[in-house]
């Protein structure tokens, strides 16, 4: 709040248009674009913004569109999207991939990822990380076990294949 008789500057109005646009957004990426969309109108409108209360009209404004706008709900044919396995976006794979490797560490999250996803030996994991290949199986097999406690039969990561055991001797 101003308390002091100067008028605000523009970084300060700015400022304090971000703060009230992020009381909407709960986001500050969402409440900088907010605030600098409300500012660049009120701009090109009035060739300068001195006053606050209009700035906080237009950011609510603009809020409230463009919450209206995320409100339409557009239909697609099934048929303009491959939806096949294998396809680089699917439904929510990737959000629930995260969602399932959050309770594991960062190490072992990373142990996981190399050798189930992308598909590396503990070998070459070993050689990429610069970890030890028996802390890399070790990781592994903690991490394999987490998943199994925390998922039971929902989530059980393959076993190793005889050509895999042989490859990381």
């Amino acid at each position: 709040m101003n308390t002091t008789s100067h008028p605000l500057t523009d970084s300060e109005l700015i400022q304090q248009g971000r703060n009230y646009a992020y009381s909407f957004t709960r986001d500050m990426h969402d409440a900088e674009d907010l605030a600098q969309q409300a500012w660049m109108k009120l701009k090109i409108k009035y060739q300068q913004v001195k006053d606050r209360g209009l700035l906080f009209r237009a950011i609510r404004n603009l809020f409230i569109d463009s919450s209206r706008r995320a409100k339409i709900v557009r239909f697609e044919a099934l048929e303009s999207h491959d939806y096949s396995i294998g396809a680089s976006e699917s439904f929510g794979t990737s959000h629930d991939l995260d969602s399932v490797l959050s309770i594991l560490t960062p190490v072992e999250r990373q142990c996981v990822y190399l050798n189930y996803i992308e598909g590396y030996t503990a070998k070459e994991i070993s050689a990429r990380t610069g970890m030890p290949r028996g802390t890399v199986l070790s990781h592994t097999h903690r991490a394999r076990k987490k998943l199994h406690a925390a998922f039971g039969k929902e989530f059980s990561l393959p076993e190793p294949s005889e050509e895999q055991l042989a490859e990381a001797s």
